[in-house]
C-alpha cells in the first residue's frame, strides 16, 4: 500500500470532502485523484517508472503534492530539494541521488544553471520556455493512470536530503512502510480525525509540515489548507477563517507569530494541538505560546528527518510540570540512551538518544558506510544528547557535537541559551565554544536583540551568573543582526565556531 491507494480509497468513499485548499483554489478527493492520475501519466511518459528518483524544486503549492502522490502512484522515489539551496548544493544533491527528472517553478530556475543539460526539466505553471516543458499543460491533456503500482512496504517512497549543518548533506531513504508507520503513530497519538484541519505553512521538503501535518491529513482523508510561504498574520488569519485545528510551527515561526501586534486581534479558539519541531524550543517560548493559545495542546515534539518526524510527543496537560521535556515515545518506537561504548544507562542520565522502531529510516542513499555508523547494534544512533526521567520522559540536552568542554567540564549550549532567552532583550540566542588558551574553550553566546531593546555584556553577564555557575556563564557577547542558518532554518553553530577560530587566530 502507498499513498497513491490511500487517495483511491478517500476519493471512492467521500469523494466531496475537501483534501486541500490554497488560496482561492478547492480540491476534493475526487479531484486530487484526477490530478494525480494525469500527473503519474505525464511522469511515466517522461521515462518515470517504479525506483526512478524525481527531484522536485517548488514552493508549497498544489502542483507539489500532485507531484509528490504521483511518484507514489508509480511506485517512484520523489525527492523534495530545500529551495533555498545555492546552484552548487543543488547540483550536488540532484547528481548524487541520479534523478532522472527535475520538477520545478519560474521564480527557482536560476538554482538550476549547473544542472546537466540532458536532464528533462518540467516546470510547474502553464507555459515554459526551452529546455523547460509546463507540468500544467501536459497535465491537462494527459490520459489518467488507472490503477496505482504496488509496492512493497520496505520500497523506497521518498529521499530527503538533510539539513548538512556539521557535513555533506545525506540522502535518507524513506520506506512506504516508514511513512504509514509514522501516520499511524501521530494520529494515535495526537487524537487526529478526519474532521481536523490542518495548517501548512511551513515548506514542505522538512519533515515539519509535510509529516507531521500534511501527511497525517492525507491518512486520515481530513482537509489541510497550504500556504505558499510562512507569514505570522497569515497564519493567524487562516485559522480564524478555516477554523485551523492544528498545525506545525518551527521555533522561529513560534517566535514571530507570538511578536505579531495584532496576534490579540485574531480568534484562535478552534486550535487543539500547535507542534514544534526543527530546534529544541526555549523554556520561556513554550510558556508564552501556551499563554496565548490557551485552547492548544502544545505537543512538544523531538524527531529527525531519519525518523520521519515526531518520535516524541509531550503528553496534553504536562506542558507545565514536565516542562522542557519532549515527551514520550509514539506507538511503535523505542527510545534508548546510551554512553560512550554503546552502553544503556539508567534513568536520569545523559548519553545518546537512541531510537528504533517501523518509522525508521531505510538507510542513507548510496553511503553504506554512514549507514552502518548511524544503525549499530539496531538502533538508530541519533547524535542527539539527553537523558529519560523515572516516568520515561525524554530530556534533550545538546547535540553531541555542540557540547562546551571548558576546564574539564562539559557544558551544553542549549541550558545556557534557555537562560538567555529568559533576558527581556533577547529574541535569538546561540552559544559555541571559544578557543581559549587555558581552558582550551570558553562559551560566547551569540544574540539577536529584539527590536528597540539594547543590553550590554556587563548586564548580560550579571543576568547569567545569578542563574548559572561561573564556567558556564558566557565570558563573551556577540550581537549580530541575525544568527547564521542553512537552508532548512537551523541555526548554524559551525559557522559561528569558525568565526571564533579567525577572531581568536
Amino acid at each position: 500500500m502507498n499513498f497513491g491507494n490511500i487517495i483511491e480509497h478517500h476519493a471512492d468513499r467521500f469523494g466531496d470532502r475537501t483534501a486541500f485548499t490554497y488560496a482561492d483554489e478547492r480540491v476534493t478527493y475526487a479531484g486530487l485523484l484526477d490530478r494525480v492520475q494525469r500527473t503519474a501519466a505525464v511522469l511515466r511518459a517522461e521515462g518515470i517508472g517504479k525506483g526512478d528518483v524525481v527531484g522536485m524544486l517548488l514552493h508549497n503549492s498544489l502542483q507539489l503534492t500532485d507531484v509528490m502522490l504521483a511518484c507514489a502512484y508509480l511506485g517512484a522515489i520523489w525527492m523534495p530539494v530545500n529551495w533555498r539551496l545555492a546552484a552548487a548544493e543543488l547540483q550536488y544533491v540532484v547528481e548524487h541521488s541520479g534523478a532522472k527528472l527535475i520538477v520545478s517553478e519560474e521564480e527557482l530556475l536560476a538554482q538550476t544553471s549547473l544542472l546537466d543539460p540532458a536532464l528533462p526539466r518540467l516546470q510547474a505553471g502553464p507555459g515554459a520556455a526551452d529546455p523547460w516543458r509546463s507540468l500544467d499543460d501536459l497535465v491537462a491533456a494527459a490520459e489518467p493512470v488507472p490503477a496505482a503500482e504496488p509496492v512493497d512496504l520496505d520500497d523506497v517512497a521518498r529521499i530527503m536530503y538533510t539539513s548538512g549543518t556539521t557535513s555533506r548533506p545525506k540522502g535518507v531513504m524513506l520506506t512506504h512502510g516508514n511513512v504509514a508507520a509514522k501516520c499511524a503513530g501521530h494520529c494515535v497519538e495526537m487524537g487526529l480525525t478526519q474532521d481536523d484541519r490542518g495548517l501548512i505553512c511551513g515548506p514542505l521538503y522538512h519533515v515539519g509540515a509535510l509529516d507531521l501535518t500534511l501527511t497525517n491529513m492525507l491518512y486520515l482523508g481530513g482537509s489541510t489548507h497550504i500556504m505558499r510561504r510562512f507569514d505570522a498574520v497569515g497564519v493567524l488569519r487562516e485559522i480564524q477563517e478555516r477554523g485551523i485545528t492544528t498545525v506545525w510551527l518551527a521555533p522561529a515561526m513560534v517566535n514571530m507569530v507570538l511578536a505579531e501586534p495584532t496576534l490579540g486581534d485574531y480568534d484562535t479558539t478552534s486550535m487543539r494541538v500547535i507542534i514544534d519541531g526543527g530546534e529544541k524550543m526555549p523554556l520561556v517560548l513554550i510558556q508564552r505560546l501556551l499563554d496565548a493559545f490557551p485552547s492548544a495542546w502544545f505537543a512538544d515534539a523531538y524527531g529527525l528527518t531519519e525518523s520521519v518526524g515526531g518520535d516524541t510527543f509531550l503528553d496534553k496537560g504536562r506542558s507545565i510540570d514536565k516542562l522542557g521535556s519532549v515527551g514520550k515515545a509514539v506507538i511503535g518506537v523505542e527510545v534508548q540512551i546510551v554512553d560512550l561504548d554503546d552502553a544503556p544507562v539508567p534513568a536520569g542520565e545523559v548519553g545518546e538518544v537512541c531510537l528504533r522502531g517501523a518509522k525508521i529510516f531505510k538507510g542513507y542513499w548510496h553511503d553504506d558506510e554512514a549507514t552502518a555508523t548511524a544503525k549499530r547494534g539496531g538502533w538508530f544512533h541519533t547524535g542527539d544528547l539527553g537523558y529519560l526521567d523515572e516516568d520515561g520522559c525524554l530530556f534533550i540536552v545538546d547535540r553531541l557535537k555542540d557540547i562546551i568542554i571548558t576546564g574539564g567540564e562539559n557544558v551544553a549550549s542549549l541550558e545556557v541559551e534557555r537562560v538567555l532567552y529568559e533576558h527581556p532583550a533577547v529574541l535569538e540566542a546561540a552559544v559555541v565554544g571559544s578557543p581559549h588558551p587555558r581552558w582550551l574553550e570558553v562559551p560566547v553566546a551569540y544574540l539577536v536583540l529584539r527590536p528597540g531593546v539594547s543590553a550590554t555584556d556587563e548586564e548580560l553577564e550579571a543576568f547569567c551568573r545569578q542563574r548559572l555557575a561561573s564556567y558556564k556563564t558566557p565570558k563573551g557577547f556577540r550581537i549580530l543582526d541575525e544568527l547564521p542558518r542553512n537552508p532548512s532554518g537551523k541555526v548554524l553553530k559551525r559557522t559561528l565556531r569558525d568565526r571564533e577560530h579567525v577572531e581568536e587566530g
